[in-house]
Parts: structure tokens; sequence; C-alpha cells
């Protein structure tokens, strides 16, 4: 059965490098594949080959690291369908779990014990027509929604999004993330003050710690 293997990239612990886990203690499970090409993609590694490997010994895996966080993360893992019941399982196991996800994907299956880290792709990415709204329907105070901005006109987008889907009344938290390399950090953190935007602005740690194309980290 499809539900019993995935195909792996690579699993390795680190640090949580994004979202309100951010310099936290984290084993990356990251799944190869993804159905977007997001123009400011940092993971095109993740996209071909990988190893295929039974759930069980994914789950011992990342189990052995030891860590109380869990993630697995991409390319985009909920299009295999042995995600969602080994996310299920890591779960059980007693350790917080998250799911990095495009916002394409279909999130209604994923435990509701399970953090969600749900993408909405601004016009930047060149993916906007495949969020899927939907999946709004689905979000709880215990999920985060991440806009990865890389210019004004995707912090404006963003903007509208906020107030015309009312995303403050989902009760989750509203991530605000520059593309690296592409927008000032501060020039992101002047528009959020400038609105009164009550959106959490984030750098990604581990490219602060370990460089950009450092990759395992």
């Amino acid at each position: 059965m499809k539900e019993d293997s995935l195909v792996i990239h690579e699993i390795y612990s680190s640090i949580q490098g994004e979202s309100t886990f951010a310099g936290l203690p984290c084993t990356f499970v990251r799944l190869t594949g993804c159905n977007l090409r997001c123009a400011w993609c940092d993971t095109t590694q993740a996209f071909y080959g990988g190893k295929r490997m039974p759930r069980s010994e994914v789950r011992e895996k990342a189990l052995a690291f030891g860590t109380p966080l869990v993630e697995l993360t991409g390319g985009e893992p909920l299009l295999q369908p042995g995600a969602i019941p080994l996310l299920q399982e890591l779960c059980d196991a007693g350790r917080t779990v998250l799911v990095e996800t495009s916002g394409e994907a279909d999130i209604s299956r994923v435990d509701p014990r399970v953090h969600k880290i749900m993408d909405l792709k601004a016009p930047g990415s060149g993916e906007t027509h495949r969020n899927r709204w939907s999946n709004l329907t689905h979000i709880t105070p215990r999920d985060e929604i991440k806009f990865v901005l890389s210019d004004r006109v995707d912090y404006e987008w963003m903007r509208s999004v906020i107030h015309e889907r009312e995303l403050a009344q989902l009760g989750c938290t509203l991530l605000a993330s520059a593309v690296w390399g592409k927008l000032s950090p501060k020039d992101l953190v002047a528009w959020v003050l400038e609105d009164a935007l009550l959106v959490r602005v984030q750098v990604q740690l581990h490219k602060v710690i370990w460089g950009a194309d450092t990759q395992g980290v």
C-alpha cells in the first residue's frame, strides 16, 4: 500500500528556523516531491530523488533523535499518502508535531493534534492561483499561516488577504517572512509598523546561523 512507505529526501535534527517554534531543537523529516514551483524556492533539491522507506522505519528514525519537536516538510509532504498516518503516529508517540505545507494541498485529513504551518502564496511566488482557499476552514488557533514576501506588491497582497479573508478571526498566528536576499526585513518591519498589522515578522534563523546555501541544517 502507498501509505506504508514514503520517499524521503533526508531526516536530521537541528533547530527550528521558522514559525513560533523557532530556536527549539527539532527533528526534520523532509519528503521528496512538490507540485509547485515557487520563484523563490530554496529547497529545489527535494523536488526529485530521495529513498523510498517503510513508514515504520521513517517513524523510528525520527523518534531516535529524541527531540520533543518533529516536523514533516518537503517539498510538499502532503502529496504522499503515507504522511497522514505518519503524522498521527508521531503524535501518538508524544511528540509535538509540525507540518509545513504549501497551501495547495488538502489539509482536511491532518490529525488535529498537528500544528499546521500553511503558506498562502503571494504574487511574487508565481503560484497565487494554486492557493486552496477552502483550507482556511481547517485552520485552528494552534496553526500558523505563513506569507513569504518578495516585494511591496506581495506585502500589499498579504495585507488585503488578511482583511478580506478576516484571518484574524481564525485565531491562528500570521507569519510574515521576507524572501532571503530579495526583500529587506527592515523594510518589512517598517511596513508592518506603519499599518499596525498584527503579524509576526520572522527571519529564517537557520540561514542566519549557517548561511543561505547550507543544506541539512
